[in-house]
């Protein structure tokens, strides 16, 4: 199973398989060209207040990453559904944030890895 994350500003690539959105805010100043999603998946994505209040303070990343997770446990729906397209093929999730190590799309890959070790 391979899931990628990756800047929705960078070019996309043909080794980046399945391209997802995984923000609930569609990235500022582009088109849905420029992006080149094959799915906006934003109901994966941490609720605004928790986006809020993470602001990608480094601080903050673990409070974050646990509220978050709780998030999708409580929303398993396209979790599944990633995770199914993920043992089909190569799987990129896009996301817009400037930080490309403390944002959702990292956090959301750590979650999708751990939750298919545990699946049969």
């Amino acid at each position: 199973m391979k899931i990628q994350v990756k800047r929705v500003y960078d070019p996309a690539a043909p080794e980046d398989g399945l391209r997802v959105l995984v923000d609930r805010v569609w990235p500022r100043g582009l088109t849905h060209e420029d992006v080149r999603a094959d799915l906006w998946l934003k109901e994966i994505a941490p609720s605004t207040a928790l986006r809020q209040w993470f602001g990608h303070d480094p601080t903050r990343w673990e409070a974050f990453k646990a509220r978050y997770f709780a998030e999708l446990d409580a929303n398993p729906q396209p979790v599944e559904r990633l995770l199914s397209m993920a043992q089909a093929q190569t799987v990129t999730l896009l996301f817009a944030a400037r930080d490309d190590q403390y944002n959702q799309a990292v956090a959301l890959r750590e979650y999708l890895l751990a939750r298919a070790a545990l699946r049969p």
